[in-house]
């Protein structure tokens, strides 16, 4: 497992980070164990879950089930880089969602408490919050990594002027800011190439893409339509939707060799500026799949026929769409 500093940080995390969306609504508890366990053993340091994560009627599910796989011992926080998030609303009232600092507080509290640590690594603020004034967000992070129970804060969702905007503010204050953004990317979704990868670069965020697969339409969709995720009707409608993409692209894949989930994974990867894509995996099965994305290396004639078949925006901002 090859590590990366996680943006202008002094902390390494693996190349890949495990996802645990699917703990507790795809994946029994036995089997989220399994999977965490099996990260381990393949040197993937960095989980990402969120205090959202459970389902709609059983939030705070999937930080319980890591909380208790930790609570085994055997060094098991001490050998990961432990990420969650807060924005999400987790019960009634009206301030039991957003990021004042009020909110904050409360949700950091009760995100430790279900983890069973006295500390979130990273904590991410899970989209931005246009209701709350940068100087009221900072104060209470400041306040959470001065008692130690956070170490670094990121983003996730952001546009890239939320991130400088963020940044401006958390440097007026001395404080160091973000050191990420989490944001959607893959072949399928590049929006993010036009201003906020180009922000990461600028400003020196990590970038962890969720959803690199593309929601599953990216795992060979047209050659087992049946498969997981990929059954439900808002993908199979994806599905028709891309297509005459997906038929060029699983045709490209089997001249490479190459299974389609491998190679959206290796295509992610090879942009510099991303640290760690996010993999979601309800068995273990998958997720030792996904590591052999790292035994990838795209020749640039690779990567310009992909870019054919899943067009971006057209590079960077402005020259993208002016001059």
């Amino acid at each position: 497992m090859d590590y990366r500093h996680l943006g202008r940080a002094g902390l390494r995390v693996s190349r890949l980070c495990l996802g645990t969306m699917n703990f507790g609504p795809y994946a029994d508890e036995a089997e989220s164990f399994a999977i965490m366990d099996r990260a381990l053993e393949l040197g993937v340091n960095f989980f990402d879950t969120a205090d959202v994560y459970g389902g709609e009627k059983a939030k705070g599910q999937t930080e319980e089930i890591v909380g208790r796989w930790l609570a085994q011992g055997g060094g098991r926080r001490e050998r990961i880089v432990l990420a969650t998030k807060v924005f999400g609303r987790m019960s009634e009232g009206p301030n039991e969602a957003r990021l004042s600092a009020y909110h904050i507080r409360r949700a950091c509290e009760e995100s430790l408490r279900r983890l069973g640590t006295d500390r979130i690594d990273l904590y991410q603020m899970h989209h931005v919050d246009r209701e709350t004034t940068w100087p009221e967000i900072w104060q209470a992070m400041e306040n959470l990594v001065r008692d130690g129970r956070v170490l670094y804060v990121g983003s996730s969702n952001f546009a890239a002027w939320n991130l400088v905007s963020a940044q401006a503010a958390a440097e007026r204050r001395n404080f160091l800011g973000l050191v990420s953004e989490q944001s959607i990317y893959s072949l399928r979704n590049r929006a993010i190439e036009l201003e906020v990868i180009p922000a990461c670069r600028a400003l020196g965020l990590g970038l962890i893409p969720w959803s690199p697969l593309g929601g599953g339409i990216l795992c060979g969709a047209l050659e087992d339509p049946g498969a997981g995720r990929r059954a439900r009707g808002p993908l199979r409608a994806s599905v028709e939707k891309h297509r005459p993409q997906l038929e060029a692209y699983e045709a490209f894949c089997r001249e490479l060799g190459r299974r389609p989930a491998d190679v959206a994974l290796a295509w992610v990867l090879a942009n510099p500026t991303v640290t760690s894509p996010i993999l979601g995996p309800r068995t273990r099965q998958q997720l030792e799949e996904n590591v052999a994305a790292l035994e990838i290396a795209l020749a640039p004639d690779a990567l310009a026929r992909l870019n054919q078949i899943w067009p971006g925006p057209g590079g960077e901002a402005p020259e993208a769409y002016a001059w």
